[in-house]
């Protein structure tokens, strides 16, 4: 359950609520219609009110025993993008709210936690916390603009609804790849690639030395 802040409230402010011309007697109601300024961050991350659009109250205030009893239906616009495609959201919202604002003496002080129900001060109560948990916990964390929103395409980013039927991109599996090249003819080589043979050179013929008639030895004659 919301809880009502503790500081001073300022019934000049748009969602604090003066309870004045409310009798006590229990069954004693008042109509509440008014149009406010929607306050800031009145939503979520994609999808939220904003900040200073209308944001019309449509409620009933009933004296009860230990208190107010606010319930009744809140209205107003929504702006975001789609969590599938990005494109723009705009919408109108219509939630319900019901809320106990107990007195400051009544006996819900002891019989139920200090953020279990809303707090009265003086004839004063703010509705904020409990407008903010009505709107906000009923917008999706992931908006799309039409429930069959085909999205974006994952590998070049294309709006699917912008291309044909069965756009898809074939992606080789690189485990694949070294079968892939087994199976390609190879080649054939350059003819400036190949390497010309090294030139066999025959072993030459080593002539023999003709003999000095220096090396000669003179024969002795006996």
């Amino acid at each position: 359950m919301p809880k009502s802040p503790q500081n001073h409230l300022d019934p000049r402010q748009p969602l604090v609520v003066d309870t004045t011309k409310l009798p006590r007697q229990p069954g004693a109601t008042r109509a509440l219609k008014r149009v406010v300024p929607a306050p800031e961050n009145l939503g979520l991350e994609l999808i939220s009110v904003p900040e200073g659009s209308d944001v019309e109250l449509d409620l009933s205030l009933t004296s009860v025993s230990e208190g107010v009893y606010v319930s009744g239906n809140v209205r107003g616009s929504l702006t975001g993008e789609c969590g599938r495609c990005l494109n723009e959201i705009s919408e109108s919202f219509e939630v319900p709210i019901a809320e106990l604002y107990a007195y400051a003496d009544s006996t819900t002080e002891e019989t139920t936690d200090e953020d279990e129900v809303g707090r009265m001060q003086g004839e004063l109560f703010d509705l904020e916390p409990a407008v903010r948990d009505a709107v906000v916990l009923t917008l999706p964390t992931n908006p799309v603009c039409r429930l069959d929103c085909p999205g974006l395409c994952p590998e070049c980013g294309v709006h699917l609804d912008d291309v044909p039927a069965g756009h898809s991109h074939d992606v080789a599996d690189p485990r694949w790849a070294a079968l892939r090249n087994l199976s390609e003819p190879p080649t054939a080589a350059s003819p400036h690639d190949k390497q010309k043979p090294h030139d066999k050179q025959k072993p030459s013929a080593e002539l023999p030395m003709a003999a000095s008639p220096h090396n000669k030895q003179n024969r002795i004659e006996e």
